[in-house]
């Protein structure tokens, strides 16, 4: 990631000399989307290095959330930084026009085949990695890995669209064409930072595990001879390999409180040994007698009253 973070930098500087040399809104734009990667990669550093710390009085379940929480500033800087500054070089555009010389055109498209490459080699070392974590089903789970393959595949698109809208702006003359160039990578940029925000936001309030792992989970619950019925399941993810379990089963009827508590160790062990990534496994479990009695008329009266 320091790679990527060095490459980034230095590309946004390329960029933005040739973006004020040749005033070319479209290169500015790709100045402003290398800076924006360059800022969410801070923030992805920041997200390993602080998610790794363990569990402490205050926070018992770990810190595996902050992923997601520098994710979504990840996903804030690109709307922001990258988004809506290619918003408004387009517009700036339209409205006063570009004057760009020959050698400027040539200049910015030197640029930006320098950075469609080293995007290019970017996107494929990420991509690689992904294979190497089990392919996009599986590699595509860590919040830092899916924003740095966001990045570098809209970093290649951006550095192709600026390239066309430069070329045609050359060939015809028209300032229309890297104008809405400008205005194409400001809305690629905020469809990405949409797509990351979504995710990190749906991860921080408490996202349930993926529905292969409930079922996974839910069979080995049915499966244990002394559970007679699940009556309730709940998974959430504490952090990219961290998923917290909370499960309310009825046991059969006559097992005094040895049994339970070796049943309930054993099915603990179950469940961790089928999903690896469930650290936390909270069981809730009744004999049915007792359940059928919290069930009752007067059960329900006395909770009512309290």
């Amino acid at each position: 990631m320091l790679v990527a973070l060095v490459a980034n930098l230095v590309i946004a500087v390329a960029k933005a000399a040739g973006g004020l040399l040749a005033a070319s809104p479209a290169l500015l734009s790709e100045a402003a989307h290398s800076v924006a990667d360059s800022l969410n990669e801070v923030f992805l550093l920041a997200a390993l290095r602080r998610s790794r710390r363990p569990a402490d009085r205050r926070h018992p379940f770990g810190y595996g959330k902050e992923r997601f929480f520098w994710s979504l500033l990840a996903a804030v800087g690109i709307f922001v930084m990258g988004g809506c500054f290619s918003f408004f070089q387009g517009v700036e555009a339209l409205r006063n026009g570009a004057e760009e010389k020959f050698s400027g055109y040539v200049a910015g498209l030197i640029v930006l085949g320098v950075a469609f490459l080293a995007e290019g080699t970017s996107l494929l070392r990420a991509l690689y990695q992904v294979r190497r974590q089990g392919g996009s089903g599986a590699g595509l789970r860590d919040p830092a890995l899916r924003t740095i393959v966001a990045e570098d595949g809209t970093a290649v698109l951006g550095v192709t669209l600026a390239m066309a809208g430069m070329a045609l702006h050359m060939v015809t003359g028209d300032v229309v064409w890297e104008a809405s160039a400008s205005l194409a990578i400001g809305a690629l940029l905020v469809y990405v930072a949409y797509r990351l925000g979504r995710d990190a936001r749906d991860q921080l309030i408490g996202e349930a595990a993926d529905p292969e792992s409930s079922s996974r989970i839910r069979a080995v619950l049915e499966a244990q001879p002394e559970i007679d019925s699940v009556e309730a399941l709940f998974t959430m993810k504490m952090g990219l390999d961290s998923i917290m379990v909370a499960a309310r089963v009825d046991l059969m009827p006559g097992l005094d409180s040895e049994r339970v508590e070796e049943v309930a160790v054993r099915i603990k062990r179950s469940i961790a040994s089928t999903v690896a990534e469930t650290d936390q496994i909270f069981l809730d479990v009744t004999d049915r007698p007792a359940a059928e009695a919290r069930e009752s008329p007067a059960a329900t009266g006395e909770r009512g009253g309290a």
